[in-house]
Formats: structure tokens, sequence, C-alpha cells
């Protein structure tokens, strides 16, 4: 399993990528709180499921905070992924 980072889809960047997984993860800072910027990023987040990847996003505390959560997050839905 592959991770890039800042790669470009379309007309986005994503965070983090798993190109074999079309999982794509975001992480999101304060600045993501903003109305304007959560409808932006619900537009972005539509657009890339809609061609074919999968969004997770976490919170820059989230990573901070319990960085193991995050990590069994991403293994739950990868291990789920494969068994499809």
């Amino acid at each position: 399993m592959d991770f890039r980072r800042q790669h470009i889809i379309g007309q986005f960047i994503a965070d983090f990528i798993c190109l074999s997984h079309h999982l794509i993860i975001e992480l999101d800072g304060k600045y993501h709180q903003i109305p304007e910027q959560q409808i932006s990023d619900q537009e972005r987040t539509e657009w890339l499921e809609n061609n074919g990847y999968t969004v997770i996003r976490f919170t820059n505390e989230a990573i901070i905070a319990d960085t193991e959560k995050v990590l069994t997050a991403i293994k739950t839905y990868i291990t789920k992924e494969q068994l499809l």
C-alpha cells in the first residue's frame, strides 16, 4: 500500500492518496470550520466521489491527539474495501 502526498486529481490536490484503493485522506485545520469552506469541501468531496474516490477527513487535532485512532480508521476502511 503506497500513499502519495499532495497528489493532483482534476482541479484538486489531495493531501494524501492511496491510488490502489482510490482512497483520499484529507487533513482539515481550523480553516475548514468556516461555513464557506465547508461548502467548498463538500463540493470537492462530491466531485472526487463521483470520480471513483473515497474521501476520509480528519482534523489536525485528531491526528495530533490520537494518531493510533486515525491509523486504525484508515486500516479498517482498507480492510473492508478489500473484502468487497
